[in-house]
């Protein structure tokens, strides 16, 4: 961890669990400005691994018979997925990211169009909406009215924010109570996670680090983020947690205690996902499947917010967990035609998730979403 603080990023502070024994540690600092060093307790917008909870509330209510799989999208929402999309695109789908509807945050940060080289890309759109309130319906239409990334069902998915904003819809219309009282009655105090909520505000409340967005070097220096509305992506990202939490939570779901067995099976049907990085990835609904030669295969989720990013991977068997969270996103500079450039963060990191995941003896570099 201090290799990663030394190659350059501010803060990083992670929870392992081995076989019943827990690491905690952190290194570097929350506040570039005082100084203030970062804690392993804080709490972290944990980005995409939101969606982890999400499919889970989805799972449980296909348990109870309200929602089904393979069902079309739209039978229960018509209005807000009407037509031939409606008809052809399932939960499943939506889960799994094979709906081929697109992802609408270039278009909720339009600044951010061609990201990361374009012409006219800068970081106007993360201050304009650092306060603004959106609507789900309306992020919904703008990955709608986007041209679709490929027919729905296909063999290989693409990533979209979109799809778990509909599900976020979907759990509203079977519970008949808002998406985030749901998950947090029956997910996250379901598995006693005492730090871990949808925040009400743009402020997280208790200790948290500052968080520094530096958009492949468009902000330099790189600017805290950490005071942000996050209803732009709530139920695909929208959630703050600890790395504490974040370990228990997915030993929980991997013990068939948040879902049952046959629903954690349907969450671990794997296929190859395009990722918003243009990466390939191993997803499930809602889990990413990551295999560490050596160490075995892990489940888990990664997700970024501005200026935070978070990796929590749990093995099969339960027994070896590790939660990372860093306090700067996209220190990638990039070159003319616009390819993020190596940095010795990215070194320092892939070392460290391995030592993490395998095992002090583990050198080998890691290769994690």
């Amino acid at each position: 961890m201090d290799a990663v603080h030394h190659a350059g990023m501010p803060g990083v502070y992670a929870e392992v669990r081995d076989a019943g024994r827990t690491w905690r540690g952190a290194s570097g600092v929350a506040d570039v400005r005082t100084g203030r060093p970062v804690r392993p307790d804080m709490r972290q917008r944990i980005g995409s691994i939101t969606k982890t909870f999400t499919a889970a509330a989805i799972m449980q209510q296909v348990e109870q018979g309200r929602i089904r799989l393979d069902a079309p999208i739209g039978g229960y929402l018509p209005r807000l997925v009407p037509g031939e999309r409606g008809r052809k695109i399932t939960v499943r789908m939506l889960l799994n990211h094979t709906s081929g509807i697109a992802e609408y945050i270039p278009y909720a940060f339009p600044s951010l169009q061609g990201f990361p080289s374009g012409p006219d890309v800068s970081a106007k759109s993360l201050d304009d909406n650092r306060f603004r309130k959106f609507r789900p319906a309306e992020l919904i239409e703008m990955g709608l009215s986007a041209p679709p990334t490929g027919e729905p069902g296909g063999p290989t998915g693409v990533y979209s924010n979109t799809n778990y904003e509909i599900l976020g819809q979907l759990l509203e219309h079977v519970t008949g109570t808002t998406a985030e009282e749901y998950i947090t009655r029956n997910v996250i105090e379901r598995a006693g996670l005492r730090h871990t909520g949808f925040p009400d505000g743009p402020r997280i409340k208790g200790p948290h680090s500052r968080m520094y967005e530096a958009l492949w070097g468009l902000i330099d220096p790189p600017r805290d983020y950490s005071v942000y509305n996050m209803s732009w992506v709530t139920m695909g990202a929208g959630l703050v947690s600890t790395m504490e939490d974040l370990n228990r939570f997915y030993g929980m779901l991997l013990d068939g205690k948040i879902v049952n067995r046959s629903s954690l099976a349907q969450m671990q049907r794997t296929l190859p996902v395009r990722a918003l990085d243009g990466t390939t990835i191993e997803y499930g609904l809602g889990l990413h499947k990551v295999t560490m030669p050596g160490c075995g295969t892990f489940w888990g989720h990664d997700g970024t917010a501005w200026g935070a990013g978070t990796v929590s991977l749990t093995r099969a068997d339960g027994k070896r967990q590790m939660s990372v969270a860093i306090n700067l996103m996209r220190w990638n500079r990039v070159d003319a035609s616009g390819t993020p450039q190596h940095h010795p963060i990215d070194d320092a990191l892939s070392t460290l998730h391995r030592q993490a995941m395998c095992g002090k003896g583990s050198t080998a570099p890691a290769s994690v979403p």
